[in-house]
């Protein structure tokens, strides 16, 4: 068995180390122009030409949980797409969430601003049920996030494309019950995958319908935002505040306006980072079922897009 690495960013040595030492009888090597057939890739944003030169590919593994690079690609319909279904990154999510939440419901950055002026201030405790949080997207991701902000006691509403059943979420799905679920919803998180139908999806109409004083979390993908849209729905009072994680441009260039807008929270795409080790396990563990012909989860529906 043959297998390929090619990871846009990434040193792809230490995951080639990893992969031999779990999978020892396969051959496995970086990728150059012009290398032998592989059956499997472990892949980031691979070019075209990667795609191109390896057509007998039966799997291609993502090193990240979000695979829109991928499906802006050729590929043979014969070589199935497989992301990672955690790898420890969701509780990293839920960690991010969480902390965003809390910052913002107990007022710590106001708190923050008065210590640096030497103040001893005091804010009135807030409802929690005057906080419920939506998280759009219920996958394995969403689902973590939603679990743990359950544990803080806050309503928690969750929308995704087909119906779900998660304890202590209530739960909305499809178009049809989008703009209740919107409606409902104070402190939004888009976990949504990116695709055609999600692209462009927190904008002006639908981040207008949340509760009054509404806030985002944005930690999916960039594009889901319309960035031109946010600061208008918060100085017109719409939107309390937003923390973006992800963004249209990455690195977000130095001149844009999120930087310096008081109620904008600015990370650098580092709510959850992949995890070498447990995605290498992951993988490899795909890979021995994969070429036993047994069943993985994971698998990417190229029309979906997920």
């Amino acid at each position: 068995m043959r297998i390929t690495v090619y990871l846009t960013d990434n040193r792809p040595d230490p995951w080639i180390e990893g992969l031999k030492a779990e999978l020892p009888d396969a051959e496995i090597e970086a990728w150059r122009p012009g290398a032998p057939q592989a059956d499997h890739a472990v892949v980031w944003a691979p070019p075209q030409q990667f795609i191109d030169e390896q057509p007998a590919l039966r799997g291609i593994f993502n090193i990240g949980a979000g695979v829109d690079a991928l499906l802006k690609l050729r590929i043979p319909t014969s070589t199935r797409i497989v992301r990672l279904d955690d790898a420890g990154m969701s509780v990293q999510m839920a960690e991010y969430v969480c902390h965003t939440l809390i910052r913002h419901f107990r007022e710590f950055d106001a708190y923050e601003a008065d210590a640096r002026e030497g103040k001893w201030s005091y804010r009135r405790p807030k409802a929690r049920s005057d906080f419920p949080v939506g998280i759009m997207g219920l996958g394995v991701l969403g689902e973590r996030v939603a679990k743990a902000v359950a544990q803080f006691e806050f309503p928690v509403l969750g929308w995704s494309r087909s119906p779900k059943q998660i304890e202590g979420v209530r739960v909305f799905s499809g178009e049809a019950q989008f703009d209740e679920f919107l409606s409902s919803t104070r402190v939004l998180v888009n976990l949504l995958p990116l695709t055609e139908a999600t692209r462009g999806i927190l904008n002006r109409e639908t981040l207008g319908k949340l509760r009054p004083e509404g806030y985002l979390i944005s930690i999916a993908r960039g594009a889901h935002l319309v960035e031109d849209d946010l600061i208008p729905l918060i100085d017109g009072g719409q939107l309390a505040g937003a923390t973006l994680d992800v963004f249209q441009v990455e690195p977000l260039p130095a001149d844009h306006a999120f930087w310096r807008h008081p109620r904008i929270v600015v990370t650098p795409h580092g709510s959850a980072r992949t995890l070498r080790e447990e995605s290498i396990a992951q993988i490899a563990g795909k890979i021995r079922a994969m070429e036993q012909g047994l069943p993985i989860a994971g698998v990417v529906d190229p029309v979906r897009g997920y």
